[in-house]
This record gives structure tokens, C-alpha cells and sequence, in this order.
């Protein structure tokens, strides 16, 4: 799935290129250009024609013939003027009369359309810096002439000098896919996706599925990420999700998750229904003896099982009551911190305090596998 992703901002990207040309002009632009005399006019045409088949001297000689009409206009002299930057672009001759800075740019289209991407990056880029003329587009145009003459590390070495504009980040991303820089890719979607730009969500979780090692609750903590995005992808994703939840005696949870399956038609067939009614069952029975094993948690000696009761609680959606245990929780202390802390994260997420849920989740660390899941719980907080 992430490669189909990173091909499809690559394309995007590319796509955009496309219109990338020094001139627009057609014989028919000239033809019906106003004030336009057919002495000035025709040999214009020819000109464009005469352009379109790579005959520069001889186009240039027909702009000459316009040129030599005696009284030229004012629409005139800039029909003439747009004639000469068309036949530069389309040529590679700038000798027509074209300034230096529109000759630079002119020369920098042609190459581009031409895939002669060397020149895009070495001299023509080198002209446009000369003139001045260097502007953002044509340095993005530069980088994807590096990424698509295969120069994937030269892309993000030019991109890196770009500041961090969505255009520059996503192009980064596809060219770090390129050459297998995962921590590039993550950062890169990472601040997309803080900028609104959801459709990155599936390449931030498919990165933290291919996670190694992760434990039964990080790969719920990543599955809860795909429910909350809307980033379930199949019926697997719902009924795995549903079964960990269970495993990890968070039947609410799972309840949620698979009821939502159904709803989507996603979900169908006796097995599933079985898993729905075991998850309905486990809810309700939970429910039932949740004052009980509330008031064990706060005797408890360690905050262990008010974790555990946080954890319910945020299922449940009573999540100031999350909260209020998993603080306690770690004010007794506990064995795993770094759980405790994402919990806790969860809660303030959910109570609509992203800050704090953000410092929260910063506090996880010492553990790759928990840092993968409390960075992609802290990516959502900040982009609610």
C-alpha cells in the first residue's frame, strides 16, 4: 500500500510539471491577434510552424520578415516579441533577439519538455541563477529533474535547501522512498499530515505496522490510530483489532471497533457475528464489576491496575475519568511507564488537550517499539 501511496505523490507531483513551458502561442493566436496586419501576421504563422519542426534559422528568418514591415504597432511588436521566446523554447536558438533572462527561461522549458534533465540541473539552472531569474517553481522543477534522471539523493539534497512547503516535503518523501529513507519518509508525512494533509495517514501507519518486535498492545496502540483516521483497510484490520481488544480484556473496545465493521458492511458471516456477540458479552460483564475493580485499583498498592482502569475507562469514552486514574497511576508508580504514559496521552487527547497530551507522549522514550506508537498518537493530538 505505501509504495502505491509514494507512486501516487510522485505522479502528482509530476502531473503538475507538465505545465512547464516558456510560451504558449499557436498560429492561431497570432492569426487573431488584434491590430495584427496580414503582412506581420503571416509570417508569424510560419514562423510558429517552422518552430514546431525544430527549423529554427529558418523560423527566425520569418520573424525577421515581420520584423522588417515598416509601422509596426504596438500590438505588433509584442505579437513578434512572444514569437521569438516561442521559437527559443521550442529551438534551443535564443540568437532571435530575446533578452538574457527570458532566453535563460526559455531554454530552461525546452529542456525540461525535453527530458534533457543534465542541462535542466547544470547549466540551465546555473543561467536562471545568473539572470536572477531562479524562483521557487523553477527551483522545484531542478529537484524533479533530479528525480527523474534517477538522482534521488541529489532531489533531497537540492529539496533540503527549499524550506519545508508541501510541494517540498511530499516530493522529498517520494524521493527518500527511492532510496529506502524510512526516518525521511516519516518525518516528511509526519508535518503533512500536521498540515491537514490526511491522505499521508496510511503511510505513517503502514511504517509503524512494519514496526519488528511490537507487542500485543503497541499493535492495538497502532490499530486504535487506524480506527480514529478512518484508516481501517479491510476486514482483517477490523476483526484483528476486535480480537486483540478482547485479548487484552479492553471488550469495550473491541465492541466499538467490530460494531463499526458491520456498520460498513465490511464486517458479515457467522464468525464474525460470534466475535460481536463474545465482545458484547465481555462489555457487559466488565461493566458489571467495574466499581469493584475500581476501588481495588485505588487500594492497590502499585498504580498497575488503575492503569488497566484508565485503559478501560478511555474505551468506554469516560475520558476524564481516564485521566484522573492513569495520573494516579503514575504518581503510585508502575512497571511500565512508557504505557502509562501513552494512556495518560490518550486521555488528554480525547479531553481536546492536545498540548499536553503532546508533552505526555514525549515523556515515552528508552523503547523504540513504545516511541513508534506514542509518536503517531502524538502526530493525532496535534492534528485535531
Amino acid at each position: 500500500m505505501i509504495a502505491k501511496t509514494l507512486r501516487g505523490v510522485a505522479a502528482a507531483l509530476l502531473i503538475g510539471t507538465a505545465a512547464v513551458a516558456a510560451v504558449s502561442l499557436s498560429t492561431a493566436t497570432v492569426a487573431e491577434a488584434a491590430g495584427v496586419r496580414p503582412q506581420v501576421g503571416k509570417p508569424l504563422q510560419e514562423a510558429i510552424a517552422l518552430a514546431k519542426d525544430g527549423k529554427s534559422g529558418a523560423a527566425l528568418a520569418k520573424v525577421k520578415e515581420a520584423e522588417s514591415v515598416g509601422g509596426l504597432t504596438a500590438a505588433e511588436r509584442q505579437v513578434i516579441s512572444q514569437t521569438k521566446e516561442y521559437v527559443a523554447a521550442k529551438t534551443g536558438n535564443f540568437s532571435g533577439g530575446v533578452s538574457n533572462a527570458t532566453g535563460a527561461q526559455a531554454k530552461f522549458a525546452a529542456d525540461y519538455n525535453a527530458r534533457r534533465y543534465h542541462d535542466v540541473i547544470t547549466t540551465d539552472a546555473d543561467l536562471l541563477r545568473k539572470y536572477n531569474v531562479l524562483d521557487f517553481k523553477s527551483q522545484l522543477i531542478v529537484a524533479q529533474a533530479y528525480y527523474l534522471s534517477g538522482d534521488y539523493r541529489g532531489a533531497i539534497r537540492h529539496l533540503n535547501s527549499m524550506g519545508d512547503s508541501d510541494s517540498v516535503l511530499s516530493l522529498k518523501m517520494a524521493a527518500a522512498a527511492k532510496i529506502g529513507d524510512t526516518e525521511a519518509q516519516r518525518q516528511a508525512a509526519e508535518s503533512l499530515v500536521l498540515r491537514g494533509q490526511s491522505k499521508f495517514w496510511p503511510y505513517l501507519l503502514s511504517a509503524a505496522d512494519n514496526t519488528r518486535g511490537l507487542n500485543d498492545a503497541e499493535t492495538f496502540g497502532v490499530y486504535r490510530i487506524r480506527f480514529l483516521t478512518g484508516q481501517m483497510r479491510n476486514a482483517s484490520d477490523y476483526s484483528n483489532a476486535t480480537q486483540l481488544a478482547i485479548l487484552l480484556d479492553l471488550p469495550q473496545e473491541g465492541l466499538a471497533v467490530e460494531q463499526k465493521g458491520f456498520d460498513a458492511k465490511v464486517l458479515s458471516g457467522q464468525r464474525e457475528q460470534r466475535l460481536l456477540s463474545q465482545a458484547q458479552a465481555q462489555a457487559a460483564a466488565q461493566a458489571a464489576t467495574l466499581p469493584k475493580m475500581a476501588k481495588q485499583a485505588n487500594a492497590a498498592a502499585t498504580g498497575d491496575p488503575l492503569i488497566k482502569l484508565a485503559e478501560i475507562y478511555w474505551g468506554m469514552g469516560r475520558y476524564q475519568d481516564a485521566a484522573d486514574a492513569a495520573e494516579a497511576a503514575l504518581k503510585k508508580g508502575v512497571k511500565d511507564e512508557n504505557h502509562a504514559q501513552t494512556v495518560l496521552g490518550m486521555a488528554y487527547t480525547s479531553l481536546k488537550k492536545s498540548s499536553q497530551a503532546a508533552r505526555t507522549f514525549a515523556k515515552v522514550k528508552d523503547d523504540p517499539k513504545a516511541q513508534v506508537v506514542a509518536r503517531l498518537w502524538s502526530v493525532y493530538a496535534r492534528s485535531k
